[in-house]
C-alpha cells in the first residue's frame, strides 16, 4: 500500500503503486502469487509500515508503545495519538510540507516555530510533542520557499487538514493545533491492534 514517503509525487497517476497495479514488485512479478502471512509476519508488517509513515526508528517507537501503554484508554490509539502530535507530523498535517521527511527537514534546520502560552520560539526537535492551544508557523525567511509554497498549494487535493488542526493564514504558513487527534482523524488503513498483539508477546 501507499505510504506517502514521497510528497506529492505520491498523489499522481506516475505513481509507481498506481502504475504497478497489486502484484508483487519485479521483472516476475505478474507471475508470481503473493505467500500466505503468518500471524507474527502480518504483525511485523504493520509495525514497519507505521514506523515508516511516521518515520521513526524501532527503539524511539517502542518507547512510544510504552508510554502508550501506560495511559488510560485504548492502547493502540494511545500508540496513534502519541505520533500524530510529534511536530514534524503536525507541520506536515497542516499542508506546509510535501511529505513528513520535508517538514523533518524544516524542523531540524530551524525553520518551525511554537507559540505556547503567548512564548513563541525556535523548534528544531521533530518529535516536539504539540498541545492544543499551541500555534506552528514557518518562519519567514522559509514562507516563500517554493516547496513550502507547493506543499500549501496542493495540500487540499492530498488527504486535506484533519479537524484538530486549523490553518489560521495560509500566506503567513501559520496554523493552530485545536484539540487532540482521536482515531477518526487518523488513517483507517493502520490496524493498530496488531502492533498491541505484537508488543504484548
Amino acid at each position: 500500500m501507499k505510504l506517502f514517503l514521497k510528497g506529492d509525487r505520491c498523489f499522481k497517476p506516475s505513481c509507481a503503486i498506481e502504475k504497478r497495479g497489486t502484484f508483487p514488485p519485479g521483472q516476475h512479478g505478474r507471475e508470481m502469487r503473493r505467500a500466505k502471512l503468518t500471524g507474527y509476519a502480518e504483525q511485523l508488517r504493520e509495525k514497519q509500515k507505521v514506523k515508516r509513515i511516521y518515520g521513526v526508528l524501532e527503539r524511539q517507537f517502542r518507547r512510544y508503545f510504552e508510554e502508550a501503554s501506560r495511559s488510560k484508554g485504548v492502547t493502540g490509539e494511545a500508540l496513534l495519538t502519541l505520533l500524530e502530535r510529534r511536530l514534524d507530523n503536525v507541520v506536515y498535517r497542516l499542508g506546509f510540507a510535501l511529505s513528513r521527511a520535508h517538514a523533518r527537514q524544516l524542523v531540524n534546520h530551524g525553520h518551525v516555530r511554537v507559540m505556547r502560552k503567548g512564548v513563541e520560539r525556535v523548534v528544531d526537535i521533530p518529535s516536539f510533542r504539540v498541545q492544543p492551544g499551541d500555534e506552528i508557523s514557518v518562519t519567514p525567511g522559509m514562507q516563500k520557499n517554493i516547496h513550502v509554497q507547493e506543499a500549501i498549494r496542493t495540500a487540499a487535493g492530498r488527504a486535506g487538514r484533519p479537524a484538530w488542526l486549523e490553518l489560521i493564514d495560509a500566506e503567513n504558513c501559520r496554523g493552530r493545533v485545536v484539540s487532540l487527534p482521536t482515531r477518526a482523524d487518523i488513517s483507517p488503513d493502520i490496524r493498530e491492534n496488531l502492533i498491541v498483539e505484537l508488543y504484548s508477546k
